[in-house]
């Protein structure tokens, strides 16, 4: 009787061992990633664009359910960089990212959505100390499979229109008001490192 009652345990089990590791991470491959922003100066007569060179991603995915992976994303707020080093001291100060009080950005997926062809990550944005749920439209660039060595890469992107006074970079140019506007284009680029897909 006991054998009789094993032999379902055990297929059950294997079955959910199966589907469990259809879930793996994909490391990624940060020196060909970009966390970059861009933002409008006086209603558009010109844009200043950046970046954050320190940044982690923890990929979860699954191949055949998209809707089943994650993502932890980690930016070092001091890493910020426009360019122009003045810039960017004034941008880690009080004035806006205050990173020696907020060091951290911070994205943690509480679910992916996937409507039609268009995907969504739903989870908490942290920055500046405000924490808020956004969605975050992205998609999957591309597989790139080498047919020799087996491995494989993908790529990820995703645009967001973020209001900074949503979370408390309030700073306005004292004598032009409209000289940095309130809305900032958050763009991101991933790849993943080569893994074994055999």
């Amino acid at each position: 009787m006991l054998k009789k009652n094993l032999l379902p345990l055990l297929l059950f089990s294997t079955v959910t061992a199966a589907q469990i590791n259809t879930v793996r991470q994909y490391p990624i491959d940060a020196n060909h990633s970009t966390v970059g922003f861009s933002v409008s100066i006086m209603d558009g007569l010109s844009r200043v664009s950046g970046k954050f060179t320190d940044f982690t991603v923890t990929l979860m995915s699954d191949e055949k359910d998209i809707t089943k992976s994650s993502v932890n994303v980690v930016i070092k707020a001091a890493s910020i960089n426009t360019g122009i080093p003045a810039r960017d001291t004034d941008l880690r100060s009080a004035a806006f990212f205050e990173v020696e009080k907020y060091p951290e950005i911070t994205f943690q997926s509480k679910r992916i959505e996937k409507k039609g062809k268009q995907l969504f990550a739903v989870g908490t944005f942290t920055m500046h100390g405000v924490s808020k749920e956004i969605t975050l439209p992205f998609q999957i660039t591309g597989v790139n499979k080498d047919p020799v060595s087996k491995k494989m890469n993908l790529g990820y992107s995703a645009r967001i229109v973020l209001n900074r006074r949503d979370f408390g970079i309030n700073w306005t140019h004292p004598k032009v008001p409209n000289f940095l506007s309130d809305n900032v284009e958050i763009e991101v680029n991933l790849i993943t490192r080569a893994i074994d897909v055999k």
